[in-house]
C-alpha cells in the first residue's frame, strides 16, 4: 500500500473534490455550445480551452502530487514539485475565463497574462518533480 505524508494525503482530497467545479464549467459549457448562454466565437473557444485545461491539469497534478512523495526534495523545491501543476491548473483555466469574459467579446482582456504566468508555473513545477525524480 502507497503510503502518503498527510500533506499529500490531505492535498489531494481537496484537489478531487475540486472536480465539482470542474464538472460545473462542463455544464456552462454545454450552455455556452448549445447556444443557451450567448457567445462569441473567441470566447467559446477560450472557454473550451480553459475548461480542458482545468480538466488535464488536475489530473497531472493528482499525479505530480504521488510522485513527489517518491523524492527527497524538501521546502520549497517539494512544494513547488509536488503542487506546482495544481496551481497552475488554477491560474491557466483562469487565464482563459477571465479574458473572456465580457459581452461580445472577440479578443482576450489583459487577464490573457495569467496563461504564461501559469506555463511558467507548470514548467517548473514539472522539471523541479522530474531533476527530483532522478536524483532520488
Amino acid at each position: 500500500m502507497l503510503e502518503l505524508t498527510d500533506a499529500a494525503r490531505i492535498t489531494a482530497g481537496i484537489v478531487l473534490l475540486s472536480v465539482v467545479a470542474i464538472e460545473s464549467g462542463g455544464a456552462f459549457l454545454v450552455s455556452v455550445v448549445t447556444a443557451k448562454v450567448p457567445a462569441t466565437g473567441f470566447q467559446t473557444s477560450f472557454y473550451r480551452a480553459g475548461h480542458a485545461h482545468a480538466g488535464v491539469l488536475v489530473i497531472l497534478g493528482l499525479v505530480c502530487v504521488l510522485l513527489a512523495e517518491a523524492t527527497d526534495l524538501t521546502g520549497f523545491w517539494r512544494w513547488l514539485a509536488a503542487t506546482g501543476v495544481l496551481v497552475s491548473a488554477i491560474v491557466m483555466p483562469a487565464g482563459f475565463f477571465l479574458s473572456a469574459l465580457g459581452s461580445g467579446r472577440e479578443k482576450p482582456s489583459r487577464a490573457v497574462v495569467l496563461l504564461p504566468v501559469g506555463a511558467v508555473v507548470l514548467a517548473a513545477g514539472v522539471v523541479t518533480l522530474g531533476v527530483g525524480l532522478l536524483r532520488a
